[in-house]
């Protein structure tokens, strides 16, 4: 108990999600958009896709529910890397950065943002941890709710954050940095707002931007993963301008608004793919693979 004790003092005395403090906003934008979208509700157009900035009740009600499970899950899975990220920080990073200084503060969330592009990248390409993050894409619609669509399963992101305490960011501030950009991506979840000035759009994720990581259609799909920043899809060549209105949703859609069922399908589907397959590699494939992955002798389907 007293290593606990001692790896637990390289944090502030208290540390409070910044999420929380924001919820009140998010819940007045809500509100605002919903309110103004109550007369599209149900509304679809000629393709059967919903009408611009409607929103459908049980499908905002799911994504709130599942928005306030993963504040509770966020939480946990913060609690559980705390241990972890104080011993890096206390005994294997070669030097610790105040966070009094202005640069600790850059580095912490220019840091954040990099390492939520490199596993927001690797959550569409890896079915595993596709898995974890296709709850978030399931809503055919795009809206503030949908923005509160949230995982339950954070290991992921866990796990990339560990370089940020070896390099000396105290874990605390990784945590707040990482809010701080759930915090920015809230906002960019409508179509009430249209293109931005272009010096803006050219370094920042813009709901322009994040409507085309949503879309479903084939020059949308595994696009602009950025969180604050997009200059790193421009960088690494995952940027794709918006051409038209997206298709939102999954390619193969979840027709649920069960929460549970929403957050947990594709491990199922994962689980019931890998005891029908008769080889190792079709197993490791079904799990490591990207989504939609199927043997060579099989045509695969492609998954948003």
């Amino acid at each position: 108990m007293d290593r606990i004790g001692e790896l637990l003092s390289v944090l502030p005395p208290q540390m409070r999600e910044p999420v929380l403090f924001a919820i009140p906003f998010f819940v007045l934008l809500l509100t605002i958009e919903w309110t103004a979208a109550r007369k599209l509700e149900r509304l679809v157009d000629a393709q059967d896709q919903p009408v611009r900035g409607s929103y459908l009740a049980r499908d905002a009600r799911a994504s709130i529910s599942m928005g306030l499970v993963s504040v509770a899950t966020m939480g946990a899975w913060k609690f559980l890397a705390l241990l972890g990220y104080a011993a890096l920080y206390a005994y294997v990073a070669p030097w610790q950065l105040s966070a009094t200084r202005w640069y600790t503060w850059v580095i912490a969330i220019v840091g954040v943002d990099v390492l939520f592009y490199a596993y927001h990248r690797i959550a569409h390409r890896v079915r595993l941890v596709w898995a974890t993050h296709q709850a978030h894409h399931s809503s055919r619609y795009f809206n503030f709710a949908t923005a509160l669509r949230q995982k339950w399963n954070n290991s992921g992101e866990i796990i990339m954050w560990a370089p940020l305490p070896l390099l000396g960011i105290p874990p605390w501030m990784v945590f707040t940095s990482f809010s701080i950009s759930l915090i920015y991506q809230f906002w960019i979840h409508t179509e009430r707002i249209d293109k931005l000035p272009r010096a803006f759009e050219f370094v920042f994720n813009t709901p322009s931007h994040h409507r085309v990581h949503h879309g479903m259609d084939a020059e949308y799909l595994d696009k602009n993963y950025g969180g604050i920043l997009i200059i790193w899809d421009r960088l690494f060549g995952t940027f794709q301008p918006e051409l038209f209105r997206p298709h939102y949703g999954l390619t193969k859609p979840v027709n649920t608004f069960n929460i549970w069922k929403l957050e947990t399908h594709e491990y199922v589907a994962i689980a019931r793919d890998v005891r029908a397959a008769s080889r190792w590699r079709d197993r490791l494939g079904y799990v490591f693979g990207p989504p939609g992955w199927t043997p060579a002798t099989a045509a695969a389907p492609v998954e948003a």
